[in-house]
């Protein structure tokens, strides 16, 4: 039986990304192993979302790691260059824009003084001032915007995930094709994992970084996690007229768009009663696009009457029904496991500051750079919700 230090199930974003700070942490010297079950990434969520960033969020922890996010994309050619091969992400600062109404605008400047007073470079706008900035928008409904002008927009997620990977294999961590099918345990405490092809790896330490088979792995090690795969469809299309400059976009509606080559991209999160579990559903429903989407898009922006639409996919986020934040650290109960589970869409952004904090408990016992414990798993057991307004 091969015995590794730390097993970290899922090598996307998350996974690949405590790998890599795992393996460069200077406290550590143990061997790493990642198992990750589609080494083609065809259908994780990496490779098939949005790709953005924003520090646009009402808790103060969310904006804290979006701004070591930006910081660390920036700063790419730094952190994960191999010998002369230095990853390229397209990094655009195209902003986030939030509109609200009439209703939602105390929630909107509430936000605002919170994201500013942390340091993120967020504009409060009014309808002059939107129109101004923005002159193919229409105001009608809206009271106020926010709009990142700098430190927030898009990138290449699935190149982030591969430059990761690369990174982390360069500095001596192993990645297998498999996927762990069971834990062993030592009394309560982790002392190996059983893979699918029925060979067994002992460990000291297992992260729980598989996506959206992160909740059947938390129960295998006997922890339930209220997270659920959901569907989310991304749709593209082209417009005749010229929309310059625009920024990723968030409707009070919740529909967002933004700029996508020479077109746009675009989303919606369906009806809670129309949003069942998605395990192995990757069918786009092109209806929802001309029933949904369409008609606020023409509203939005009187532009978008006349477009093209183009190619369409869907994606699963693991999706935290407790709170929509993600889950992230040691539980008590379970000495040698850590979760990393429930993004709710925002693991690409938050897996710099998320891979960082992983490796910095797992070696030290402790977080040292930022304290993640507003997301630790005992809000969930004792009914704390971390609240979050801002949820895309």
């Amino acid at each position: 039986m091969s015995a590794y230090d730390v097993v970290i199930a899922g090598g996307a974003v998350t996974g690949s990304s405590t790998a890599f700070h795992l393996a460069k942490e200077p406290g550590f010297k143990g061997r790493i192993l990642v198992v990750e079950k589609d080494p083609s990434y065809e259908f994780c969520a990496s490779a098939r979302s949005a790709a953005s960033i924003r520090q646009q969020y009402s808790t103060a922890i969310n904006v804290q790691i979006s701004l070591y996010g930006i910081d660390f994309l920036r700063r790419l050619h730094e952190h994960l260059a191999v010998e002369d091969e230095v990853p390229e992400i397209g990094l655009t600062e195209g902003g986030y824009l939030f509109l609200a109404s009439e209703a939602g605008k105390p929630v909107l400047e509430a936000n605002h003084r919170l994201q500013v007073s942390l340091g993120a470079d967020i504009a409060l706008l009014g309808p002059d001032g939107l129109e101004a900035r923005f002159p193919w928008l229409s105001t009608e409904g809206i009271a106020a915007g926010s709009f990142g002008v700098t430190g927030e927009g898009w990138f290449d997620g699935y190149g982030l995930m591969q430059a990761f990977r690369r990174k982390a294999r360069s500095l001596g961590v192993d990645y297998r094709a498999a996927m762990v099918a069971g834990v062993v345990k030592d009394g309560a405490k982790i002392a190996g994992v059983v893979l699918d092809d029925g060979s067994r790896i002992a460990c000291g330490a297992l992260v729980d970084a598989a996506g959206g088979g992160g909740a059947a792995l938390a129960r295998a090690a006997g922890v339930e996690i209220p997270v659920r795969n959901k569907k989310r469809m991304i749709f593209t299309f082209t417009c005749a007229d010229k929309v310059a400059a625009a920024p990723l976009l968030i409707d009070p509606t919740g529909l967002y768009f933004r700029p996508e080559g020479r077109g746009f991209l675009c989303g919606l999160q369906p009806p809670e009663d129309q949003d069942p579990d998605a395990d192995g559903d990757f069918e786009v429903d092109h209806s929802f696009f001309d029933e949904h989407i369409w008609p606020v898009l023409a509203a939005r922006v009187p532009a978008f009457e006349r477009i093209r639409q183009g190619r369409a996919w869907a994606g699963h986020y693991d999706m935290n029904l407790f709170d929509h934040n993600a889950i992230v650290g040691a539980v008590e109960d379970v000495p040698g496991f850590y979760l990393a589970n429930g993004f709710s869409g925002h693991g690409l952004q938050q897996s710099p500051a998320i891979g960082r904090g992983l490796a910095e408990l797992i070696t030290y016992g402790a977080y040292r750079s930022l304290d993640l414990s507003p997301l630790a798993f005992a809000r969930i057991a004792e009914g704390r919700p971390l609240a979050e307004a801002n949820i895309v």
